[in-house]
């Protein structure tokens, strides 16, 4: 979907500017919806944010399981990867991390000694953000799972 950047490209943070960030274009520049909204069941909204617990959960210390994890997400959700970064923290091992997509995000971070995690799931346009639930459920095969949906910007084209 997205075209013409260069990942070879060193950019510092500490003195980055707008115009030294990487550029990305629209794959399909005749696209003629730019907004990218949401529209689902009679209304329209931004991007659906879903909100997952993982409850009694394993492998929430493991940052390849975790990496994988994104990626199975983000390929059967229908997104975009543009770029994961994950943290490891000690003494516990959590991990909190992120996969920016260009329809929004995936974030995570986890308390292994509770064996518990925190995942958002926030995707635009024709993204499925709820298909990421049995990926996680797969990967690190909680008890239970909460799921709770936000429809971000319920609405939008009213204002």
């Amino acid at each position: 979907m997205l075209k013409n950047f260069d990942y070879n490209s060193e950019i510092d943070p500490t003195v980055a500017t707008e115009t030294q960030w990487p550029e990305f274009k629209d794959a399909n520049e005749n696209d003629e919806r730019k907004d990218h909204f949401v529209r689902r069941d009679g209304k329209t909204f931004a991007g659906t944010h879903i909100i997952i617990d993982l409850w009694e959960a394993s492998k929430l210390d493991d940052l390849q399981v975790m990496e994988k994890a994104f990626r199975e997400a983000v390929d059967v959700c229908n997104a975009t990867l543009l770029h994961i970064h994950l943290h490891h923290f000690s003494p516990n091992g959590g991990i909190s991390g992120v996969a920016v997509l260009a329809e929004s995000h995936i974030s995570v971070h986890t308390w292994p000694e509770a064996d518990y995690a925190a995942f958002d799931v926030f995707m635009c346009g024709d993204a499925e953000p709820h298909k990421a639930t049995e990926i996680l459920r797969k990967a690190f095969t909680p008890s239970r799972i909460d799921v709770r949906e936000i429809l971000r910007g319920e609405n939008i084209e009213q204002l």
